[in-house]
């Protein structure tokens, strides 16, 4: 069969056997139903009046008490004009007027925490034209900048010793609210909750007491699930955040579909929320399908996705990029799997997004770099270079520590797989300085894969659009044969 597989900004062809099976998040299994558009402003009115676990907003504010809404950035949710942040906002601002608090005494804070500080342009499509116009000339929309330590507070160490700072901005607010999405994430099972608030309003101090090789490396770590531990750091940081400021959040999280469309929404105390929208969002996301082990899983990486342009084509970016497909489709990964990806690589590092990947790939390359886990021991080098910081700062950078969260993911498709074969890459070197295998075709790499790896009759997994739609963590159709479900339990087969 001919499927095509993204690359660059189009695609590349690959004939696989007709035996190959496909999956496409949304299609080959349909998500659960999405709220009507008709029926939205209900469903955000009937959510916002019975908060889980705490009061509702007309309780909690009044004339005087200040605001501050923490939003997502651009890397998660949708940007159409019925987006959750959209409408949440919408909503909540309703209540709160009511309640009589007035503008001035409403920030939103964008929780970009080490992604780069949002532009204008970057608010007005999160915030759409009206909210846009109403707030940002009035200084009332900001991007976190978790370098201005005139604006943070360090709040100490949880019980466990890791350190915990958080945006003054919200430390100082009466009733800080969280808005959330609750989608499948390959660090810790879904975004939203407490994880927006341990990784978005922070700084990188305490985002490396966890996106680090000693967390992310452990065996409950992949496939991904909600019982680990980077998860189980993610509610004792926000939680020591929620202690010191003397009060919870309010949360606004819903869980979203293929197409960013609310399936349901919860409003609330996170920590009594989220174990409720989880299990909503398990159904779309925990998807049990495979009725077999696969031993091929081929997919394409185009130049351009979720964290920017460059993704598909920075090598660090790229081993990121697969580990989390590794991450999200281990459960039904053969023990000797192979991947197979197409991807441009062609030396574009996108030096203005990522000012220090290139001289991170340099370093990789010498001194007993064997692994990437060897490289660890320059996060803190990396994260106080002055020059680095004041790119994330003043010029929409990514802060230079993220490269160490993305390393230590990418470690993982090496410790997972036999085999990652590269294939289209225009300067293979790059590909190859991380341990990887180049062909020219699909049907080089899988003719090698088969045999040096898999046998002349392999298990195909096709995964067209991979990076191009919200994906799921695939698990076998029979959960006995998963080794971990969606709560980090194993089951007896895998145990022995």
């Amino acid at each position: 069969m001919r499927l095509e597989f993204e690359y660059g900004h189009g695609t590349m062809s690959a004939e696989l056997p007709g035996n190959t099976d496909i999956f496409i998040p949304g299609d080959t299994v349909k998500d659960p139903d999405y709220i009507p558009e008709e029926r939205l402003e209900e469903a955000y009115l009937e959510s916002l009046a019975n908060p889980i676990g705490m009061s509702r907003l007309s309780e909690l504010a009044h004339k005087g008490t200040t605001v501050t809404i923490i939003v997502p950035d651009r890397v998660k949710g949708g940007e159409h004009p019925t987006s959750h942040r959209r409408l949440s906002i919408k909503y909540i601002l309703e209540e709160l007027y009511a309640s009589g608090v007035e503008k001035k005494d409403i920030m939103f804070i964008i929780s970009n925490g080490l992604h780069p500080r949002s532009t204008e342009a970057d608010a007005k499509a999160l915030f759409g034209p009206d909210l846009f116009q109403e707030f940002w000339h009035s200084g009332q929309i900001i991007s976190h900048d978790s370098e201005d330590h005139d604006h943070m507070v360090d709040l100490g160490f949880t019980d466990r010793g890791d350190p915990v700072y958080v945006s003054k901005y919200v430390y100082d607010s009466d009733l800080p609210i969280l808005i959330g999405h609750v989608q499948g994430n390959p660090y810790g099972g879904y975004s939203g909750g407490y994880k927006h608030s341990a990784t978005g309003i922070t700084n990188w101090k305490s985002i490396a007491s966890h996106h680090v090789p000693s967390v992310m490396h452990r065996t409950d770590f992949t496939p991904v699930n909600g019982a680990s531990l980077m998860r189980t750091k993610f509610d004792e940081i926000s939680m020591h955040m929620e202690e010191k400021m003397g009060h919870p959040f309010f949360c606004c999280d819903a869980v979203l579909d293929t197409d960013s469309r609310q399936i349901e929404i919860f409003s609330g105390y996170a920590k009594e929320m989220m174990p409720i929208s989880w299990k909503s969002a398990d159904k779309r996301t925990y998807v049990h399908w495979a009725e077999k082990k696969y031993d091929v899983l081929v997919f394409g990486m185009p130049q351009k996705f979720h964290y920017g342009d460059g993704m598909g084509t920075n090598p660090i970016m790229m081993m990121q990029a697969l580990s989390a497909q590794v991450l999200r489709f281990k459960r039904i990964m053969s023990e000797n799997c192979v991947i197979i990806c197409s991807s441009l690589c062609n030396g574009f590092f996108h030096d203005e997004r990522w000012p220090y990947l290139r001289e991170m790939y340099d370093l990789f390359q010498h001194d007993y770099m064997n692994t990437l886990p060897d490289m660890n021991r320059y996060g803190e080098y990396f994260a106080t270079n002055e020059e680095y910081i004041r790119k994330y700062r003043f010029t929409n950078a990514f802060h230079p520590f993220h490269g160490f969260s993305m390393i230590s993911c990418g470690h993982i498709a090496e410790m997972n797989t036999s085999a990652i074969y590269i294939v289209g890459a225009q300067e293979p070197g790059y590909a190859r300085g991380m341990g990887l295998k180049t062909r020219a075709s699909f049907e080089e790499a899988l003719e090698d894969a088969k045999k040096k790896f898999v046998g002349e009759k392999p298990n195909i997994l096709a995964l067209p659009m991979t990076y191009k739609k919200s994906s799921v963590h695939l698990c076998m159709k029979n959960p006995d044969l998963d080794c971990m479900d969606a709560y980090g339990n194993f089951h007896h087969p895998c145990m022995g």
